[in-house]
């Protein structure tokens, strides 16, 4: 496979404390990849960097072959990498449809002043954004509440509502965090054949969750993250099987106990 996303030696330090120290590794083209670790191994941070949201003190990131490291986000989403956060990112009082949008005009955004004047440029671009939506919408079984305003939505629509936004923008890659906290299993069973069929359209897929009845249903790989440096990658099962990841997530001494 190739190499869609290199992540090398990439280091932040918050006070004197490293997040994230010499982390590295590799995403490869229409996989997915499932990122975990203990709280406060550096996960979120790790995300943050690569999006462009807080640029790191050292390393770098390649996407698609390209240096990217420390590009703001909505020039990354321009090339195609997009993320979505732990929170949900909607506007309440916006319609589903409204919100979606938002995604789409990221790369469909015909200028201020072409939208101003409703040039003929700016209708097309406004057509193209629509249809984007509609199918987006289809695509995420969100189409009958297309009209609801967001905040009327059951926590686990806002979850998908915000994918929406992200693949709107027709990412390659898109990174999401924690896409099941608060979810109930129906829920988060939802959301995993949801991100499979992200996958089946070609797009690579970054997930960070604690949910590792949902990680293990829906990663090709999966890299864990401790103290801010990499620990194991490996399928799921060798990772969660894996003595020093047990350690990580448990203590000393219950690693031993799994080999015995």
């Amino acid at each position: 496979m190739t190499a869609l996303l290199s992540v090398s030696d990439l280091s932040r330090h918050f006070g004197g404390v490293a997040a994230v120290d010499g982390l590295s590794f590799d995403v490869n083209d229409n996989e997915i990849l499932g990122i975990i670790g203990p709280n406060g191994a550096g996960k979120t941070t790790a995300i943050n960097l690569i999006s462009g949201v807080i640029k790191p003190d050292s390393g770098s990131v390649l996407f698609s072959g390209e240096e990217v490291t420390g590009i703001a986000p909505h020039r990354l989403a321009d090339k195609g990498l997009v993320r979505t956060f732990q929170a949900t990112t909607v506007f309440d009082q916006r319609t589903v449809r409204e919100n979606t949008l938002r995604g789409a005009y990221l790369s469909l955004f015909p200028g201020f002043f072409p939208a101003l004047f409703a040039t003929a440029a700016a209708r097309r671009k406004r057509s193209a954004a629509e249809a984007l939506v509609d199918e987006v919408l289809d695509w995420l079984s969100l189409t009958e509440v297309a009209e609801i305003t967001a905040g009327n939505l059951p926590y686990g629509y806002q979850k998908t509502l915000g994918m929406a936004i992200a693949l709107a923008a027709r990412p390659r890659l898109v990174m999401m965090d924690e896409p099941v906290a608060g979810l109930s299993a129906e829920e988060a069973d939802h959301v995993r054949d949801t991100i499979k069929r992200v996958r089946e359209r070609g797009i690579t897929v970054i997930v960070i969750d604690h949910n590792m009845r949902f990680i293990s249903g829906l990663c090709d790989r999966v890299f864990v993250i401790h103290q801010g440096r990499g620990l194991a990658v490996g399928t799921p099962a060798d990772v969660l099987s894996n003595t020093a990841v047990i350690e990580a997530y448990l203590g000393k001494g219950h690693g031993a106990a799994v080999d015995h």
